[in-house]
């Protein structure tokens, strides 16, 4: 009878405990249990996205695609990329509607949002800009989710008559309006910037940029256009140059590779993990192998 007593008491605690979480987990619990613990990796305002990096500059058929399959897989809350997403450098723009016209196919496919951010490939000219413009709107903008500030930024503005900036830029205009939007923003529980062209490692109007950044410490900064991956830290934050997700691979290996960059927000900060394209497999690794076999594709 002592026994069972201690047996009653040990659940009556337990209901009590998970009564004042937000945890779905139910789950009887004894004197002896075959786990470790019961403090679960969750919180309800953390949340996943992806970022997608260079397609161009030389893509490689099917490599892109692929990758939109394989987020598909992984179920993140939305994808974000950091620009060159068609050929472009043409003023033909009956072309660059078709590379158009095939890059939203691809994105298309995905089961969540796809967050656009400019590269010299998209406006390579002054006749690419009102493509994008009659497209996709603002070539830089903001948004929140459960309080963390995501801002794009064009870095070939303003254009040049004939091609845009070789270290990239950000016109007056948009550094006024970024400003702004860090104003209003003073206190995110984070703040994630996107930009194709990595100023911050250019002869560029980068410092003007950093003084608008002043010192914000709960920052991350994401860029591509290298195809070299590459991270560093100013003032104690992180910037991240990104590989290729089917862009022209050059460099080292270690360097240069076909990722996705999964991104995990909590209150702490982001945990990031670059997930190679050739490791994201279906639950048929063993079909989808044969298949590729049978096929040569990717």
């Amino acid at each position: 009878m002592k026994r069972l007593l201690i047996t009653v008491l040990g659940l009556a605690l337990t209901v009590s405990l998970f009564a004042c979480t937000t945890s779905p987990l139910n789950v009887d619990v004894h004197d002896r249990n075959p786990w470790t613990h019961l403090k679960l990796n969750y919180e309800a305002e953390n949340f996943q996205f992806v970022i997608v990096s260079d397609r161009t500059g030389g893509h490689r058929a099917g490599v892109f695609p692929d990758a939109m399959r394989r987020i598909n897989l992984l179920q993140p809350e939305f994808v974000m990329c950091i620009g060159d997403l068609i050929e472009g450098k043409t003023k033909d723009i009956a072309r660059v509607n078709a590379e158009w016209d095939e890059f939203t196919g691809f994105v298309e496919k995905l089961d969540m949002p796809f967050f656009y951010t400019v590269g010299n490939h998209d406006i390579t000219n002054v006749q690419m800009i009102p493509v994008w413009q009659s497209r996709f709107g603002r070539s830089y903008y903001h948004f929140t989710y459960h309080n963390v500030l995501f801002v794009v930024l064009n870095t070939e503005d303003p254009p040049s008559r004939q091609f845009v900036h070789r270290r990239g830029n950000i016109g007056t205009q948009q550094l006024a309006w970024f400003k702004q939007v860090l104003a209003k923003h003073g206190d995110p529980r984070w703040t994630f910037v996107f930009m194709h062209k990595p100023i911050w490692r250019s002869e560029s109007n980068w410092p003007e940029v950093a003084r608008a950044l002043g010192d914000r410490e709960r920052l991350t900064v994401f860029g591509g256009h290298r195809h070299g991956y590459h991270k560093m830290a100013l003032n104690g934050r992180d910037y991240y140059t990104l590989a290729t997700t089917g862009g022209r691979l050059k460099g080292l290996p270690e360097e240069s590779f076909d990722h996705v960059v999964w991104v995990t927000v909590t209150d702490d900060g982001p945990i990031i993990a670059n997930l190679m394209l050739d490791g994201i497999w279906t639950d048929d690794p063993v079909g989808e192998a044969n298949a590729k076999n049978e096929t040569g594709s990717r």
